[in-house]
């Protein structure tokens, strides 16, 4: 049974371009315009954008981090 969790996740650790818009709550295109300009880390395999789950979570922690750093003021 061990073997079969490891696979589906790893199975889920790789999503499309559908799946990230709605991970993040976001429209479709609105995650496709940010992917285009290279604002959100993925790849182009076979003409279809794909992202990595960690890779991506990486990211967001990143980009909450900085934006809630500069907009503090003591």
């Amino acid at each position: 049974m061990l073997m079969k969790r490891a696979r589906v996740y790893v199975q889920n650790d790789v999503m499309t371009l559908k799946e990230v818009a709605k991970y993040l709550g976001l429209h479709v295109m609105t995650v496709y315009k940010l992917t285009r300009e290279r604002r959100v880390p993925a790849v182009k395999i076979g003409g279809q954008w794909r992202f990595k789950r960690g890779v991506l979570d990486d990211w967001l922690e990143n980009q909450m981090h900085r934006h809630s750093t500069a907009s503090y003021s003591p």
